[in-house]
């Protein structure tokens, strides 16, 4: 290939940099310095010049339009979890949520905090190596999500390289992608227009855009990004998430609209306060604020409870109401056979959504209530979005023939006994072949986040059930092709796609699998722990609910249903059934080295100076060994591993009295307590 002229390499090269400064006061600042036709002008001859020197840096912003389609999203590890937050419904529980912060920490001093506004979005997790952008994918089960690359690229927003001199080897930056709500309106009003389908509110937009297998369809969409955590990281550190933020503004990521640091909580409550008046000045959706320990060592001390962290919590705004009237009151089977009274509502619109039905949970909430067919009502949006009668209005005005709904006697799909189990609120149905279980089983197991058999989505379960074709999930692996070629929606090829995807589920994991069998209380991230404890499916069978209380955060009552499940013959029977079909199951969670103490348990160590191996090396090395390496010195530090001229950090460990050893001492550290 012919080398490119050094001066063309150059112009190229500025007009990368310009063309990225420019979109970046644009998209992020909201300040342009140039307009659209001069910006357009820059482009195009940048444009011309990659073509015709075949010359294309990877952050150009010509590599930002849509690539040719996907036939599917392939699935992305996180390197570390993508946590969910716990919920605060007002001030009072923002206060006790800081009584237990200080109550871990063991601390009657304020903490300092930082409060953002909660994106209604989508979650993302942007990969950058050596500076470049590289992956991109969404939280998912926060422990695996989706690759969308291509995707984010199209968003003006993100950066696509960074441009620090000095750039973190590798770092996983965390944000919301969202639609203004005025963009989103504009889309949906073209949308009704051609014939489309409005999306419900702007977060499905954003979700939907993102999850387009074509990314030029993406491309066409205004999707914006807010930055707002960090991941995993090696090559660069931050004490504070007050830290990291700078850093995102320096590097040019766009951030929350408002982000405060403040000590103690009443200053917490201040700033939720001033986000909840600005709640319909901001241009997206948001529906509530996020409270975060600013200090990361903290946040590290703090730790985890199941999937939530205990250093942040996300206080909920009261939610969007609006009162209708209840026509019917109806009930929907699950597929654990539970059934729910669902109310039929009077249209009404929420929050800028219709809402035409709402669950009433069970049958003690309804009482509780006193609800009854024909009341005037009160429906909120919980997190805007779920819908739920809240309270019943004007019961003084009740028709005489007004009485209370009676729980069902009969299934109203199978006609089967329901029972309700002592000290459970559910009635459930007990009929094993319940067209509604047998169908919710079946779509559950073949879901994305179970077996993921694509093709199998709900539309062809309902299609195969009733041609007698899959009457339970076992049934999926006797299919054959010339059973579905005739039928409607199938021909030759989307015949044979689903075959070969049924024969690829067949080889799965344990955490899936375990998710798959729609085991009541037992979730995603159940099936993980149980995963993480239990080599095989087999280990599992005749277990008892003793075993699995055995587990960090499994309780009496998840337990009990899990050893229910593999006491219950027909269940093994099943389990043996699919094996012999073929079902193949690894275990990559298990965790062989669970009941092992590490030698560095529990400890806390900085280093200073030059070592014999790299710091990389030593952090990885204490990691391995169970301890856990700070950027700066404090009480709580355990050892100071100093090399050669260890600078400041060696006379503030003295004056703390925190040991110092070599890096031979840590070796023999390691070693003895092996």
């Amino acid at each position: 290939m012919k080398k490119i002229p050094e001066n063309i390499e150059k112009e190229i090269i500025k007009l990368v940099k310009d063309l990225n400064y420019h979109c970046y006061r644009y998209y992020v600042l909201d300040s342009p310095v140039i307009s659209d036709e001069e910006y357009d002008k820059l482009y195009r001859h940048l444009k011309e010049l990659e073509e015709r020197y075949i010359f294309i840096l990877p952050d150009s912003p010509t590599q930002r339009v849509g690539a040719p389609p996907l036939d599917k999203f392939e699935r992305v590890k996180h390197t570390e979890p993508m946590l969910s937050l716990d919920n605060a419904f007002s001030y009072d529980e923002v206060r006790e949520f800081d009584e237990r912060v200080k109550r871990f920490l063991k601390t009657e001093e304020d903490v300092e905090y930082t409060v953002e506004p909660k994106y209604d979005g989508l979650a993302m997790e942007l990969t950058y190596r050596k500076g470049i952008l590289y992956k991109a994918s969404t939280r998912g089960d926060g422990y695996e999500g989706e690759d969308v690359f291509l995707n984010i690229k199209t968003i003006k927003a993100v950066p696509l390289k960074i441009e620090d001199a000095d750039v973190p080897e590798e770092i996983d930056i965390r944000g919301e992608v969202y639609m203004d709500i005025k963009e989103f309106e504009s889309m949906n009003r073209e949308r009704e227009k051609e014939g489309e389908p409005a999306f419900a509110n702007p977060r499905n937009a954003a979700a939907g855009s993102i999850r387009q297998l074509n990314s030029s369809i993406t491309a066409k969409r205004k999707l914006h990004l807010a930055c707002y955590g960090v991941g995993a990281v090696s090559g660069i550190s931050f004490k504070s998430q007050w830290e990291f933020i700078a850093w995102l503004k320096k590097e040019r990521f766009p951030v929350p609209a408002i982000i405060k640091l403040v000590r103690g909580i009443d200053g917490v409550i201040d700033v939720i306060k001033e986000i909840e008046q600005k709640r319909n000045v901001f241009p997206f959706e948001t529906d509530g604020a996020v409270i975060k320990v600013n200090d990361f060592e903290l946040q590290r001390i703090l730790g985890v409870k199941t999937r939530e962290p205990r250093w942040a919590t996300a206080y909920k705004f009261t939610a969007h109401k609006a009162v209708t009237r209840i026509k019917n009151i109806i009930f929907s089977v699950g597929r654990t056979g539970t059934i729910t009274p669902v109310a039929d509502l009077e249209t009404v619109r929420i929050g800028g959504v219709n809402v035409s039905s709402s669950s009433l949970h069970n049958w003690d909430e309804i009482a509780r209530k006193d609800i009854r067919v024909g009341d005037t009502v009160v429906v909120e949006r919980a997190g805007d979005v779920i819908p739920h009668v809240v309270e019943v209005i004007n019961k003084d005005k009740r028709g005489k023939g007004s009485e209370p709904p009676e729980p069902p006697q009969k299934c109203p799909v199978c006609g089967s006994a329901v029972e309700r189990e002592e000290g459970e609120v559910a009635y459930r149905c007990i009929g094993l072949n319940c067209a509604a279980q047998v169908q919710e089983r079946i779509k559950h197991y073949a879901s994305r986040a179970a077996m993921d058999i694509e093709g199998l989505g709900v539309k062809n379960v309902e299609l195969l059930y009733l041609q007698g074709l899959v009457k339970h999930f076992t049934d999926i692996y006797t299919l054959k092709k010339e059973d579905l070629v005739d039928l409607p929606r199938f021909a030759e090829k989307s015949s044979q796609n689903l075959i070969e995807a049924i024969e690829k589920s067949k080889h799965t994991t344990l955490t899936r699998f375990l998710y798959s069998l729609g085991i009541i209380h037992v979730g995603e991230y159940s099936a993980k722990l149980l995963a993480r404890d239990f080599d095989h499916i087999e280990d599992l069978y005749h277990v008892k609910s003793e075993r699995i209380t055995e587990i960090k955060q499994m309780g009496e009552k998840i337990a009990e249903s899990i050893s229910r499940f593999f006491n219950d013959h027909e269940n093994i029977n099943t389990l043996e059934a699919l094996k012999s079909l073929g079902v193949k199951i690894l275990n990559p969670d298990f965790m062989k080295e669970k009941e092992e103490k590490r030698p560095l348990e529990g400890l806390i160590f900085v280093i200073t100076g030059t070592l014999p191996r790299s710091r990389d090396e030593v952090e990885e090395l204490i990691g391995k060994a169970g301890g856990h390496v700070s950027g700066s010195i404090s009480k709580r530090t355990n050892f100071l591993v100093a090399g050669e001229e260890p600078g400041s950090k060696l006379q503030k460990a003295q004056s703390l009295g925190v040991r110092k050893i070599s890096y031979e001492d840590l070796l023999k550290l390691i070693e003895e307590g092996s």
